[in-house]
């Protein structure tokens, strides 16, 4: 009977294991199943989102329809969104240090400066050659009757409010450039626009200006009171800022604004003599941070401080009878009447033949409108240059300084100086003393440098040498010497 009660018990406990086993095996199917039928459910809407398991799956009544077979869809070009539009970069291609550079300067009308759009009162251009070391002034009368790019014919000084008041990339500066530049046919690659204060307080950092005069004249200076300022006639004469910007300003005698463009390249030919002065120009340069900080709020350009301080470094070598001066006279327009804004107004219309003669007399050194330095010929306007260069070891190669001279001499460089460097470099670094600017753009394709931390400009008369350069190491592990 023990046995049998076993064999009961035993029969009971494998009946009782299989109704377990069923039982949960029905459980987790039905759990999958109401799990899938919930997360799969497509009938009501659910939240969150099924995943693609599911087989078809619906993202809405306007949504796409996802198949397994079909995977995940690639958008056509009409599900796409827009396009990101970069905006034109207002800053010029890097100058060279070869090649022609033109700069317009501009002033702005008096009695606009209280506006949010004001006229141009004001615009001449500078232009230097660093091959011939020559440079040239181009004084543009304000009535010029020219056509602005987007804006149709009007006078030229508008160009710059329209820039302005339409709020374009660059601003009045950057459409008043664009504007001369197609009006002259020169390539114009920087501006600078200065404020009448900031005018007034670089003459007086100077220590004012000396002109020689020739009229009698009786200034009205700008701002509060009605005192006149007498100049008479004739000769040297020392300004301070008040009474320069007034001397820039008058238009009342002569021929008006013909004569003014004279006084106003008389002004600036008197700050490069007070500027380039043996006494001066050494301070200049070394405050030249300090100037830029306290001047840059009143200057508006598109010009890098480190351009600004190369072209300082080249003109000291440009003498004043090298300097051309021009400007449009009576002779080269027609004066007319139009209808501008809805009044008559008095304009000049250019005669092209004879500015462009002008033109040429000043933006030609050695060929109609000076070219750009092209790559090809640097190794001999470098020759021409004939700069003294001290080459100094700063790497870890032995000899590197003596073989590189021996490799620079063959290309015609006048090496003068070998030695080892005051410490190691990684990088080569050129230290400009003069404006021996082809050789310092044939330095940087040789040594491959693009960064301007690698270019010092260290202005010393003084010095035995016109460019030092400090080898560094990845010169010594890349160069082209045999």
């Amino acid at each position: 009977m023990d046995f049998l009660k076993k064999i009961k018990l035993g029969r009971s406990s494998i009946g009782t294991a299989i109704f377990w086993v069923v039982a949960i095996g029905v459980a987790l199917g039905a759990y999958v199943f109401a799990r899938n039928l919930t997360t799969c459910w497509v009938i009501t809407p659910l939240p969150g989102s099924p995943p693609a398991t599911c087989g078809t799956v619906s993202s809405g009544v306007n949504g796409p329809t996802i198949t397994d077979s079909q995977g995940t869809p690639v958008p056509g070009p009409e599900n796409l969104p827009p396009p990101v539009v970069i905006p034109e970069s207002n800053l010029p291609p890097a100058w060279d240090g070869a090649s022609r550079i033109t700069i317009l300067i501009i002033g702005l009308d008096a009695r606009d400066t209280d506006t949010s759009a004001p006229r141009s009162d004001t615009m001449i251009l500078l232009t230097i050659d660093p091959l011939t070391k020559t440079a040239g002034m181009l004084s543009v009368p304000r009535d010029m009757w020219v056509n602005i790019p987007g804006f149709g014919y009007s006078r030229i000084n508008t160009a710059y409010s329209s820039g302005e008041g339409n709020k374009l990339p660059g601003g009045g500066p950057e459409l008043a450039r664009k504007t001369v530049e197609q009006f002259i046919g020169v390539p114009i690659q920087y501006y600078a626009q200065v404020d009448f204060n900031t005018f007034v307080q670089f003459i007086d950092r100077l220590g004012g200006i000396d002109i020689y005069n020739d009229e009698d004249l009786r200034l009205d200076p700008v701002g509060g009171g009605t005192d006149k300022i007498r100049l008479t006639c004739c000769g040297v004469r020392h300004l301070n800022g008040v009474t320069t910007l007034a001397y820039v300003r008058y238009r009342k005698s002569g021929e008006g604004d013909f004569t003014r463009a004279q006084r106003q390249q008389k002004v600036i030919l008197a700050i490069r003599d007070k500027a380039l002065d043996p006494a001066n120009f050494g301070t200049l340069i070394s405050q030249a941070n300090d100037l830029y900080n306290e001047f840059s709020s009143g200057i508006r350009t598109n010009m890098s401080f480190d351009v600004a301080l190369q072209l300082a470094v080249l003109v000291k070598d440009i003498p004043v009878e090298s300097i051309e001066q021009g400007a449009i006279d009576p002779s080269m327009v027609a004066f007319d009447n139009v209808i501008l804004g809805g009044q008559d107004a008095s304009v000049m219309k250019p005669l092209p033949d004879k500015i462009r003669v002008l033109r040429d007399e000043i933006f030609t050194s050695a060929g109609a409108v000076s070219p750009l330095a092209a790559p090809n010929d640097l190794t001999a306007l470098m020759q021409a240059d004939g700069a003294r260069v001290r080459l100094l070891n700063g790497a870890f190669s032995p000899n590197l300084e003596v073989n590189t001279g021996n490799y620079f001499i063959a290309q015609g460089m006048a090496v003068t100086e070998v030695g080892p460097a005051d410490r190691a470099y990684d990088r080569t670094v050129i230290v400009l003393h003069s404006p021996k600017l082809y050789t310092l753009k044939y330095l940087q394709s040789v040594f491959g440098i693009s960064s301007n931390t690698q270019i010092l400009i260290q202005p010393d008369p003084a010095a035995s040498v016109d460019v030092e350069v400090f080898l560094g190491n990845d010169w010594a592990t890349n160069n082209p010497m045999p």
